[in-house]
């Protein structure tokens, strides 16, 4: 096939890419903003693979903006859209970008595969997450629950879903969504709960957990989720939702205790900070529907995470860059307050 990857050098996205390219023959274009938390050294791998390489071309541009979407799509099978502006905590601060991407740039892939699928077949296929369940007090959600967000950024992933499915009802599109777990691996900017944790202890500075430290995740590493979406795009049934769930269920304050505990740094580094707001305490997904079609994780949480925190310690170069220049101030907004607020874990 050949495939529009949006958001193909992000984390989850050029994961995608990397191993997509690897294991078949298809063609794909990639389409990215390279925004703060989007990379071309996340495609580096590929594109200095003389036998990978012609089957990549990347285009830098907006998925809100028709004028970089509509060329793209001429003679394209699929558009993967994983773009999307994906921090809670950014949410919070500024949910303006969000909205921007994940509703009006959803809304603008979906004309221009309309527009497409009147001259050949294409599928939608729609990246989101568990966290539009809001919080899961009990269970586990299945995909026919009701979608009940509880941050900006969760409610602008809920709205792309639902513009998704819409197209499909109203303009019969080929459209199917994913809902991925809590997803960990190299190449995630330093924003995220794991790679600020290691990173951080890996330069003995104060590790921000957020209030007791017992919210609850499932973790899925993001080669798993990466393969999932492949799956789902080569065996999901148009207008369906697949739960991509992890069966790894741990505390922030499990992972912080791992993570400390590979690395040999001391317990004294973790601060208790004041809470974020609206902070869901727990997501949970039963992931049948998808492994009903042969698809399972593989990645036993305890490697995946050892081989992470290995990943970042010999990737300074990588990660550095990303914790320099804006991201001191938004590292300033989001814990400058709560660290001198914090007390001992």
């Amino acid at each position: 096939m050949k495939l529009l990857v949006t958001g193909g050098a992000g984390f989850i996205g050029s994961t995608f890419v990397r191993r997509r390219l690897a294991s078949t023959s298809d063609e794909i274009v990639v389409l990215d903003k390279l925004t703060y938390a989007g990379s071309r050294s996340n495609l580096a791998q590929v594109e200095e693979d003389p036998a990978l390489a012609p089957r990549l071309r990347f285009v830098v541009g907006d998925i809100a903006e028709p004028a970089d979407v509509r060329p793209l799509l001429t003679d394209v099978d699929a558009v993967l859209n994983f773009a999307a502006e994906s921090h809670v905590d950014r949410s919070i601060l500024d949910a303006e970008a969000f909205l921007r991407t994940g509703v009006i740039g959803v809304h603008v892939l979906l004309e221009a595969v309309r527009d497409a699928a009147g001259r050949r077949p294409c599928r939608f296929l729609q990246v989101s997450t568990d966290e539009v369940y809001g919080a899961v007090e009990e269970g586990a959600s299945v995909e026919t629950d009701p979608v009940v967000p509880r941050s900006p950024y969760a409610a602008a992933k809920a709205c792309g879903e639902l513009l998704a499915r819409s197209y499909g009802t109203t303009h019969g599109i080929d459209v199917v969504i994913t809902r991925g777990a809590n997803t960990y691996g190299p190449h995630q900017h330093p924003e995220k709960l794991v790679p600020l944790f290691v990173t951080n202890a890996l330069d003995d500075q104060p590790l921000p957990l957020y209030g007791d430290g017992l919210q609850q995740r499932d973790w899925l590493h993001v080669d798993d989720h990466a393969d999932g979406i492949g799956w789902i795009l080569d065996r999901g049934t148009a207008g369906e939702v697949y739960n991509l769930s992890g069966e790894a269920p741990r505390t922030n304050r499990a992972i912080t205790e791992l993570i400390l505990r590979t690395l040999d740094k001391p317990w004294s580094l973790v601060r208790s900070v004041p809470d974020r707001p609206g902070h869901d305490r727990r997501y949970a997904m039963d992931g049948a529907a998808a492994r009903a079609l042969g698809w399972v994780p593989r990645v036993p949480f305890e490697d995946g995470l050892a081989a992470t925190v290995a990943w970042y310690a010999d990737h300074r170069s990588w990660w550095e860059p990303a914790k320099s220049g804006d991201w001191l101030d938004y590292y300033e907004r989001q814990y400058g307050r709560r660290l001198t607020e914090s007390v001992g874990a």
